[in-house]
């Protein structure tokens, strides 16, 4: 019968490396500290609602419910509503959307699919600069420069041509004095545009190189990698992105303030001046006396600005999730 050679001596198993002495207490900091951090966030965000919440609580007691539609603002008569400059907020930061994204869209693809390599930087580069204007430089460019030209120009010759059909032309009537409710969008849309592009390119970067190969493979077209690969893959931050520049846009305050007219009344023309949260509560918090019930009014508004922003995050987050289950 063979005999099976039996080895002296089997190969151990890797020895752990040492365990240095007081890393349980090291991680034990750490962890601490980390979820210190991540309270601190909590409290904050939570002293920050309670506080313009109890600042506001005067203005909801004296004008109940009916302060978030009034289109009032007398300081004369102390009658303050938050209808303007709701409306305001809401609908110059839709606007901006809407003319932001497809551009941002279109400078995503450019720089992923179409650009040469020797152009991708720089023009990245530039994109990302962008974002680093500060908002009052923005303003006074939209002064000086944007309201000639949408007064001498544009306006009315959009004015004399859209203005003039049916329904649609009461949008884009009156006199055209270059501020107003798309100036100020516009100025949004240029501001908002960088971080919603940088985002989407980034992401669209992500995505594996034998994705797109494959289904070139198959004899796609750019435009179909792109909206059926890509996109899909990509879904979730670009979004994300979307959403980023949709908060500069409700919150944003200077160069707002210096484009929209800063009337206190609704128009139905985009031309015609407006409000929003943030522009009127910069042109009017350093009036308001302490106690006064017109600075628990401009409270309350930052309170409201606060609820808009954090409805349309988690309206987004709930339509994302209803469409990754879906």
């Amino acid at each position: 019968m063979a005999q099976v050679a039996i080895p002296e001596a089997l190969p151990s198993a890797p020895a752990r490396p040492a365990t240095r002495r007081g890393s349980g207490a090291g991680d034990a900091v750490f962890a601490a500290l980390c979820r210190a951090s991540a309270a601190l966030v909590l409290v904050l965000l939570g002293a920050i609602i309670i506080e313009l919440f109890l600042g506001g609580l005067p203005a909801f007691r004296a004008f109940g419910t009916a302060f978030l539609a009034s289109t009032e603002w007398d300081p004369v008569q102390d009658v303050y509503g938050a209808g303007v400059p709701v409306y305001g907020t809401l609908l110059t930061a839709v606007l901006a959307l809407l003319m932001a994204v497809p551009l941002a869209f279109g400078i995503a693809f450019f720089l992923t699919e179409l650009a040469p390599e020797w152009m991708r930087g720089p023009v990245g580069t530039a994109i990302e600069l962008l974002a680093a204007v500060p908002s009052i430089i923005f303003g006074m460019w939209g002064f000086f420069v944007i309201v000639p030209l949408m007064a001498g120009t544009i306006q009315p010759a959009i004015i004399d041509t859209v203005g003039e059909l049916p329904v649609i032309g009461s949008l884009f009537q009156g006199p055209p004095f270059g501020t107003g409710l798309f100036t100020a969008a516009l100025i949004l849309a240029i501001m908002v545009l960088p971080f919603i592009a940088a985002t989407m390119r980034d992401v669209f970067l992500q995505v594996p190189g034998v994705f797109k190969e494959s289904a070139y493979g198959l004899g796609s077209t750019r435009w179909e990698v792109m909206r059926r690969v890509v996109l899909p893959y990509t879904r979730v931050s670009v979004v994300g992105g979307i959403m980023l520049g949709l908060g500069r846009a409700l919150g944003e305050t200077m160069a707002v303030t210096f484009v929209i007219g800063n009337a206190n009344r609704i128009t139905a023309s985009l031309f015609g001046p407006g409000n929003t949260i943030a522009s009127i509560v910069a042109l009017e918090f350093g009036e308001s006396a302490a106690g006064s019930l017109k600075l628990s009014s401009l409270l309350a508004l930052g309170f409201l600005l606060f609820v808009i922003s954090f409805g349309v995050l988690a309206l987004s987050r709930w339509l994302l999730r209803s469409r990754l289950k879906g």
